[in-house]
């Protein structure tokens, strides 16, 4: 085992993922260096999810896993999500943990792996984890000057907002997090600037809610405004994706914003979590469903070839027959391009929690079923429409296939291909591109021009045509 080394362990959201690249490189700038597998490692970080109990549970293994194999002189930290809300209730849980970092105080990593370097633990009896969760409201501005971004290939999630100031009843984030606190502006574009030169090619902008960025500034269509100044800033950045909308909060602006700057991909990631009113409003979320069909509308005028994406809440507490076939219908009617699904989650200390969890397992699992089975047919129609059509695709990795049988017998030829994504496809949480063709010149970062020749499901299959140049 090296002395100055670590692996971190990174669980759930996209958001979390950037948090791990931060205490990632808080801790290397210290003086220590990552690893790829945990064995070796001095210090094991777990980024948490407390989200939902899938999720915690999820969390939970992983660090009972490490520590049951830590070495001696091996130090655990449980860190997220599930520590800020739960706190030494998760050491209680997992014997061996040594320290407890919340998400509000990730930044402060570094020093508290010096304060537990710091303890002498040659004691029979083991010491109690020191918990590191300060009474502080918000996510700290404290940065320390760390890139908050997580690149994946010629991608990279860029955080532009932590917290949120919403009041959906089933969501525990508010919690965790506290309210809104948005990213200098200045900050956000110098960032833009170092991942445009490090070869970076698409930015997924991340917050809880993107459409709230700089509310808390004094900003009126703040995020309009930060995509506006990303242009000018990174002119080399292909793509720019927006991720998690708000209902309600879809600007006019922001809409003649996507359709006048290609940079800025016709994409719009929007959870409205469900269609019925009724359970709108239980939810604290938006109920106009008036809003939503005026303002789609409008977007699909404006933006052609716009890829919706949306996400439900199946099983909620006292969703009725009726309420769900709503949903279907609505569903049926709207056509989105990407739907996610969840099932209820009953979550404590939410103000749903009120309504317990009335609904039965196979209920819920019965109506999550329904809703994705209905929106697999829709999604594969929407991809059998892009049949002939010419897209741009960044390539992310390469793989194989098995021809057909040969005439003369049952050998199978192996056919190189290349895997990617078009505008209509968010890392991780949407579909993917095979693209066939001469593609032994090319390779993962590149942005190819591919014709579309088949359609699954989710996922599309096209030929190669040519390659695309960086914009300028």
């Amino acid at each position: 085992m090296r002395e100055s080394t670590f692996h971190i362990i990174s669980l759930g959201c996209a958001k979390n993922t950037v948090d791990s690249e931060s205490m990632g490189q808080m801790l290397s700038s210290g003086g220590y260096r990552q690893l790829s597998k945990p064995g070796r490692a001095s210090i094991l970080v777990v980024n948490t999810c407390g989200f939902i109990a899938p999720a915690r549970e999820e969390s939970i293994r992983a660090l009972r896993e490490l520590a049951a194999n830590k070495r001696p002189g091996q130090l655990l930290i449980a860190a997220g999500c599930l520590t800020q809300r739960y706190g030494m209730d998760v050491a209680r849980q997992v014997p061996g943990i040594d320290g407890i970092l919340g998400t509000r105080r990730w930044m402060d990593i570094l020093d508290l792996v010096q304060c537990l370097r710091q303890r002498d633990y040659q004691h029979e009896t083991p010491l109690e984890p020191i918990c590191h969760l300060p009474q502080t409201p918000t996510i700290g501005t404290d940065e320390h000057g760390i890139l908050r971004a997580a690149v994946q290939g010629a991608s990279a999630y860029l955080k532009i907002a932590d917290g949120c100031r919403r009041p959906c009843a089933f969501c525990a984030i508010p919690m965790i997090k506290g309210p809104l606190v948005s990213r200098p502006s200045e900050v956000i574009l110098k960032e833009a600037r170092l991942l445009q030169d490090s070869g970076v090619r698409e930015l997924v902008l991340l917050a809880q809610d993107t459409t709230d960025y700089g509310h808390d500034l004094g900003l009126k269509n703040g995020l309009v405004s930060l995509l506006q100044g990303l242009l000018k800033a990174a002119p080399g950045i292909d793509w720019i994706r927006i991720l998690y909308a708000f209902p309600g909060y879809v600007s006019d602006e922001l809409i003649e914003t996507i359709a006048a700057h290609p940079q800025v991909l016709p994409y719009l990631d929007m959870p409205l979590q469900h269609a019925h009113p009724q359970v709108l409003q239980r939810m604290g979320r938006p109920a106009n469903i008036d809003w939503v069909y005026r303002t789609l509308e409008k977007m699909r005028a404006a933006i052609p070839d716009l890829a919706l994406r949306t996400t439900f809440i199946v099983g909620y507490p006292g969703e009725t027959d009726e309420e769900f076939k709503s949903l279907l219908a609505f569903v049926n009617e709207i056509r989105f391009d990407k739907v996610g699904a969840f099932q209820y989650s009953f979550e404590p200390g939410t103000a749903s929690a009120v309504l317990g969890d009335p609904l039965p397992a196979d209920v819920k699992q019965d109506r999550y079923d329904q809703l994705m089975t209905l929106q697999q047919g829709i999604s594969l129609e929407k991809n059998q429409n892009m049949i002939g059509k010419t897209l741009q695709v960044l390539v992310e990795g390469r793989g194989q296939i098995e021809d057909e049988a040969t005439p003369a017998g049952n050998e199978h030829l192996q056919q190189e291909i290349l895997v990617g994504r078009s505008y209509r496809d968010a890392p991780e949480i949407d579909g993917l591109v095979f693209i066939e063709g001469l593609v032994a010149d090319n390779g993962v970062s590149d942005m190819v021009k591919v014709r579309v020749t088949h359609a699954l499901a989710y996922d599309l299959v096209g030929e190669f045509l040519e390659n695309q140049p960086r914009s300028v």
